[in-house]
């Protein structure tokens, strides 16, 4: 075998390897398969095989979120941006790859949510979609004339003036029904006094 071959085989089988370790690392993020199809350059069937042996079960199957309406409703728009800030961050500021910022971005965000007790609404898949909108000129960020923060926006909207749903959120908003059982338990204890 001459040098040049060894080297290249030695090459394909880390660059291999490193493929795995990514789609490793994006199957337990909660990656669809079309996300790992989509950014890796591995056998769909080895995907699946993965798949399975991660989470002991088939990937899941249906269509992929293909509107950015989610991504503006208040709520969803202060995850996303929270998201997308640190994942421009980790691209433009820290020169991480694609795949790497998307990956550390998200695990950002996640810690983010359970280290001030947020539910995280934004998963991999959402969060990846958001990504190609930007990619795709569907969407934009934009600042807010009040903190200065810059929040997901569609393209073409007008966003001088612009107030972020963090520094004026809806008027309901956080004012959510309580749970079921905490209605029955509630119910109970004022029935018993």
């Amino acid at each position: 075998m001459k040098p040049s071959a060894a080297n290249a085989a030695r090459k394909s089988v880390a660059e291999d390897a490193q493929q795995v370790l990514r789609a490793i690392e994006l199957i337990e993020l909660g990656a669809r398969m079309q996300v790992l199809e989509s950014e890796l350059a591995l056998p769909r069937e080895r995907m699946i095989r993965l798949y399975h042996e991660l989470k002991g079960k088939a990937p899941p199957r249906g269509l992929l979120p293909s509107s950015a309406d989610w991504y503006m409703t208040w709520l969803a728009n202060i995850h996303s941006s929270l998201f997308y800030n640190a994942y421009l961050f980790l691209r433009e500021d820290a020169g991480e790859p694609h795949i790497d910022a998307l990956t550390k971005g998200y695990r950002l965000y996640v810690e983010h949510c359970q280290t001030t007790g947020a539910e995280v609404l934004l998963d991999l898949t959402r969060a990846w979609t958001l990504v190609r909108f930007f990619g795709a000129d569907i969407v934009q960020m934009a600042p807010c004339s009040r903190c200065n923060g810059k929040f997901v926006a569609y393209q073409y909207d007008l966003c001088k003036g612009m107030v972020c749903g963090a520094c004026c959120p809806p008027p309901r908003a956080g004012k959510t029904i309580k749970p079921s059982a905490a209605r029955a338990a509630e119910s109970e204890s004022a029935h018993a006094a």
